[in-house]
């Protein structure tokens, strides 16, 4: 079976993407969460589960085949579960969609450095830094542009909760948790996320957590 080791679900927006993802995939498998930065977390990340990602999480096992990276998770499980769960069917949809997950996966570090994600948070909204602006408008330009071209008569991006949906997730709970305003095209795409299934197990699961990091407990400045 397919081993997830996975890093505390209140904080930890990769491990977050790389579990959707494994849920999207279909198949069954066996999740692992690890505090980050506790007093054993030097001494764990050295371990041959950890080896492979020099700590980093999430981490994907499949018997002796490992991978690390979110992205990488979500390419390996769309092959493994048959390449049709990921991405759209359609051509343009589906480069889209990979451009989006990619820009995801690369960018948009202001926003993360700033408003890291804290899902047991929610905090008064406040001025955003000019930097965080910039990632906030685009997010929503990529967000108006998949649900124009491609959302169709569906609640996410291109219609059905993909991977793409997945990578953008713990945007979702960012926004939520700084009280960031979104217009109402937004405000509605992210009631369907948050109120998707997978996605109501996790914040149930970081709820019931007793570890506190205190240095994402912070408004603003988190790294």
């Amino acid at each position: 079976m397919l081993k997830l080791i996975l890093g505390n679900k209140a904080y930890s927006s990769w491990s977050l993407r790389g579990w959707l993802a494994a849920k999207l995939s279909g198949l069954p498998f066996e999740e692992m969460v690890v505090p980050l930065y506790d007093e054993g977390w030097d001494r764990r990340r050295e371990g041959d589960e950890f080896a492979p990602s020099s700590g980093k999480v999430p981490i994907l096992w499949d018997g002796d085949v490992v991978v690390w990276d979110s992205l990488a998770i979500v390419e390996y499980l769309n092959e493994k579960s048959g390449g049709e769960r990921f991405w759209p069917a359609d051509t343009a949809a589906r480069a889209m969609a990979r451009s989006m997950a990619a820009e995801m996966h690369s960018g948009f570090q202001a926003l993360r450095r700033k408003h890291s994600m804290n899902i047991r948070q929610v905090y008064p909204p406040a001025r955003l830094d000019n930097d965080v602006v910039h990632d906030v408008t685009r997010v929503l330009e990529l967000w108006a542009q998949a649900r124009a071209r491609f959302g169709g008569t569906g609640e996410f991006l291109f219609g059905e909760f993909g991977a793409v949906d997945a990578m953008f997730a713990p945007v979702v709970t960012r926004f939520v948790t700084y009280s960031i305003p979104m217009p109402p095209f937004a405000a509605a795409y992210m009631q369907a996320v948050l109120s998707h299934r997978w996605m109501q197990d996790w914040i149930a699961s970081a709820q019931e957590e007793e570890w506190v990091i205190e240095r994402f407990e912070q408004a603003t400045d988190a790294p």
